[in-house]
């Protein structure tokens, strides 16, 4: 090999190094982001996740969780791989972007799933889930997020306030002759629940199926738009890594 050749092949590979640390570092900043949205998931609205039949939803937030760290913790990885030039760590490190890249595409491909199947499924179970579970003993969560939900949403029962006519709880003698749950009310206070003119409770407005289910889908985008977006930017990172891998030579064993 020539002298300027070397010179080139010396260059080509700085110029990697360099580009490779950019990506990590980016690459590091972009794993606080997708833990950051999915724990803001996970625990910003994490009572509605109880309202949900199935647990596509929680478990695609999970996902991002779990990448999100691990990108972190390769981005770290990925320096140390860098500027050490040790082909080993270059292997790890790929490998360890590969792992992300399908966790990643599984999240977004959850949050387009449930992303298809979410009215159908408020449809069958948001109504049945508060007619049958509020109010009732080892239930207290559902309680929790129902009357979450009506006060942040401003809405009250599923399609429409008439649905707690057929309450369980409303029916009882615990209700004390309340119509709709207090959380009904627009002014919450202690049995306003009694009364369901418009101008007490969120009668006009509508129920919260539809609310609930505008809230999830936006935050479905999120997930499935920030997993599919990362795992696009890390094929860049892959293709550096195996540029620089195939520029160093290889270890002596």
């Amino acid at each position: 090999m020539g002298v300027s050749e070397e010179k080139n092949e010396t260059c080509g590979t700085v110029c990697l190094k360099y580009i490779l640390f950019t990506f990590n570092f980016l690459f590091w900043l972009a794993g606080g982001v997708v833990m950051a949205v999915g724990v803001w998931t996970l625990v910003e609205k994490s009572d509605y996740i109880s309202l949900l039949p199935s647990k596509t939803y929680a478990v695609s937030a999970y996902i991002l969780v779990l990448a999100g760290a691990i990108v972190m913790v390769t981005g770290v990885l990925g320096c140390c791989a860098t500027f050490k030039e040790k082909r080993r760590l270059l292997r790890m490190y790929f490998v360890l972007l590969l792992c992300i890249f399908l966790l990643e595409i599984l999240a977004g491909i959850l949050a387009y799933v449930y992303y298809q199947q979410l009215n159908e499924e408020l449809k069958q179970n948001l109504r049945q889930t508060m007619i049958q579970k509020y109010k009732q003993k080892s239930y207290e969560h559902i309680t929790s997020a129902v009357d979450k939900l009506q006060q942040e949403f401003k809405c009250c029962g599923s399609n429409s306030s008439s649905d707690w006519g057929e309450s369980i709880w409303i029916r009882s003698s615990d209700a004390e002759g309340r119509v709709v749950p207090d959380s009904c009310c627009k002014t919450p206070t202690e049995f306003c629940g009694r009364r369901q003119h418009p101008s007490n409770i969120y009668k006009v407005e509508g129920g919260c199926m539809s609310k609930l289910e505008k809230f999830i889908l936006e935050h479905l985008k999120i997930i499935g738009a920030v997993g599919v977006g990362i795992a696009c930017v890390q094929i860049i990172g892959m293709v550096f890594t195996c540029c620089l891998y195939r520029s160093l030579k290889a270890e002596p064993y």
